[in-house]
């Protein structure tokens, strides 16, 4: 039996989790901190690192009280350490450095982008390699190439906008909220995509991703092009002009692109790339659309997909202790 102790601190979650054998999770505690950045629309790197500094030892203490264990018990301490907001990977890394200094227990770095795909794998997955890796949350859209859980190679990535940060930015434009990944979610479902948005699509044969022009299609279509006056561009409309039903569209038209461009890069990587299953990871995991058309595109090439559980979408401890397991 291996026992890892699991430290999350990479953007807005402070968390922690105790993981027996890179698959039992004993425990996962995530603390959001979605009230604090809800007003400025997005997560502030300063208020962020400054919360973790506050949460990171009550959550570390009440993952192992969860587990029934005591820290003298963990095997190995694994940490997130890249890639995210400096300041809120500097509280993170801090305090699993000094546990493990305390503790004499090794220290493990961890990717937190490649962790999201040992996400599946914490709710009974078993996953067969080689395999095609889908991340898609707030910060990043990757496709990698997996020989084992531990060894990834990028096959393709976003060159400007994440998937989520689109998500973000289209819920902002409809006056929605934040986050805004939910929000387009459930406003979708009572709109349909009667619009025409463009599925962007990179130059060169690398299945790279853009969401940019997707969400400027967007906002030009829901205020109109642009007009110069006395020195500055003003929209024609305001989001107040639309109807409800007039939103929801939109946000299903914007939904449906944005799924759509995932999906054609997946096909791409599938298409150039021989492997035994998909497994995929990230917050717009939770995604309704992305979940349907994925499983039905791993149909289509008649391989399984492993998508994790919604708990396991959001940044989480969890992950990052199953990734130290393999590392370990």
């Amino acid at each position: 039996m291996t026992l890892i102790l699991g430290i999350e601190c990479s953007c807005d979650e402070t968390a922690a989790s105790v993981v027996k054998d890179g698959c039992e999770v004993l425990s996962n505690v995530v603390a959001s901190q979605d009230e604090l950045h809800i007003e400025y629309g997005g997560v502030v790197p300063e208020i962020a690192s400054r919360a973790h500094l506050e949460r990171i030892l009550p959550v570390i203490v009440e993952s192992i009280d969860i587990a029934k264990i005591s820290l003298d018990e963990i095997d190995a301490i694994a940490v997130g350490n890249r890639p995210g907001l400096i300041g809120s990977l500097l509280v993170g890394v801090a305090a699993a450095k000094t546990l493990a200094w305390t503790l004499s227990k090794p220290l493990i770095a961890v990717d937190h982008v490649v962790a999201h795909l040992c996400a599946p794998a914490l709710n009974g997955a078993e996953i067969s390699y080689p395999a095609l890796g889908i991340v898609v949350s707030g910060g990043h859209t990757s496709l990698l190439l997996l020989s084992d859980a531990s060894t990834a190679v990028c096959l393709g990535k976003t060159i400007d906008d994440a998937a989520g940060e689109a998500f973000d930015k289209a819920a902002s434009i409809l006056g929605l909220g934040w986050p805004g990944g939910a929000l387009i979610d459930a406003a979708s479902k009572k709109g349909a995509p009667v619009h025409q948005l463009p599925r962007p699509k990179t130059k060169g044969s690398r299945p790279d991703f853009s969401f940019s022009g997707l969400k400027t299609a967007l906002l030009y279509g829901v205020r109109g092009n642009p007009i110069r006056k006395d020195g500055k561009s003003i929209f024609p409309r305001a989001i107040s002009e639309l109807s409800e039903q007039e939103i929801f569209d939109w946000a299903s038209s914007f939904q449906e692109a944005a799924v759509d461009t995932i999906i054609n890069g997946i096909q791409h990587a599938l298409g150039n790339n021989r492997v035994l299953c998909i497994v995929a990871g990230g917050g717009v995991l939770a995604n309704t659309l992305l979940r349907k058309k994925l499983s039905a595109v791993a149909g289509s090439y008649n391989i399984p997909i492993h998508l994790p559980d919604i708990k396991y979408c959001v940044d989480n401890a969890a992950m990052i202790a199953g990734l130290g397991y393999h590392l370990f």
